[in-house]
């Protein structure tokens, strides 16, 4: 299933919504899928932290970073929590670093570049919120689903629709 995302837009033309960016598909797994968890941070990753340390039960960890690209928000030791924790993704609309070691990893990881600079970290910021990405929004319990083709989003669960 390495192309899902044109089949999926081809099958559910008015439930699967693509996210019109150019993501860098930076994880181990190039196609991924689950259930959205929110996260709106700017500069600061206490949030992300949080959560990948939490059972990810297949779940997508969507972490709004307002497509900033200087600092960080997902590290090496995040992404190796993610992945023991059972996270099948994250979608981060900002930065990540240590982009070699991510990229063996086991898990889905679409980001909208690299910064080699980490946050600070100031427990700043939202969880499980709406979020507002290119037009679309994207709530907490939301499907997310990504390939080589971008990042779709939808309020059902296509993977398991007739």
């Amino acid at each position: 299933m390495d192309d899902l995302l044109p089949d999926l837009c081809d099958a559910y033309p008015h439930q699967a919504h693509w996210l019109p960016i150019q993501w860098r598909h930076m994880g181990g797994k190039k196609c991924f899928w689950g259930e959205v968890v929110t996260v709106r941070c700017y500069h600061d990753n206490s949030y992300v932290k949080r959560w990948v340390n939490r059972p990810g039960e297949g779940r997508v960890l969507f972490i709004d970073g307002a497509a900033s690209l200087r600092f960080a928000l997902l590290g090496d030791q995040l992404a190796e929590a993610a992945v023991r924790n059972g996270w099948a993704g994250i979608v981060v609309y900002g930065a990540i670093r240590d982009a070699a070691v991510i990229g063996k990893l086991p898990l889905g990881v679409s980001a909208l570049g690299v910064c080699p600079v980490k946050t600070e970290k100031r427990d700043k910021g939202s969880e499980q919120v709406s979020l507002r990405i290119c037009d679309q929004v994207i709530n907490p319990g939301d499907f997310v689903y990504a390939d080589l083709n971008g990042v779709v989003v939808s309020k059902a669960n296509l993977m398991q629709s007739p």
